[in-house]
């Protein structure tokens, strides 16, 4: 079993509950841990045999920066879909860091954590 993991990925999004939150987009930022079984692709060293990190993080920031969620909770939830649609995937987990989000605090953040049924 391995980890890859995607380290402080900053991204924009319209992201929040109040009118300035809706017509602005923020400043996020996404750790993600994504477990998968590497044991074929370190017998072949073949691309096909591992999880394609570079195609799923264009997609989540394709989706992510193309979003509109009030809530942390349901974007992460959707970077969790996302990461998902990889069938080689066999546990994640998502931080999103909303920094600023409340004054006298570095960031807000959220972490959600999904294993394949």
């Amino acid at each position: 079993m391995a980890t890859i993991k995607l380290k402080n990925l900053r991204l924009r999004a319209i992201i929040g509950i109040n009118d300035y939150e809706r017509t602005n987009k923020q400043d996020i930022i996404l750790n993600i841990k994504i477990k998968f079984d590497d044991s074929a692709a370190c017998r072949t060293e073949n691309i096909d045999d591992t999880i394609n990190y570079k195609e799923i993080k264009r997609r989540i920031i394709d989706g992510v920066e193309s979003s509109s969620f009030l809530l942390l909770e349901k974007l992460t939830d959707f970077v969790l879909d996302i990461i998902f649609e990889e069938p080689k995937v066999i546990k994640a987990a998502v931080e999103i860091d909303k920094p600023n989000a409340l004054r006298f605090v570095d960031s807000v953040s959220i972490l959600k954590k999904r294993k394949r049924k």
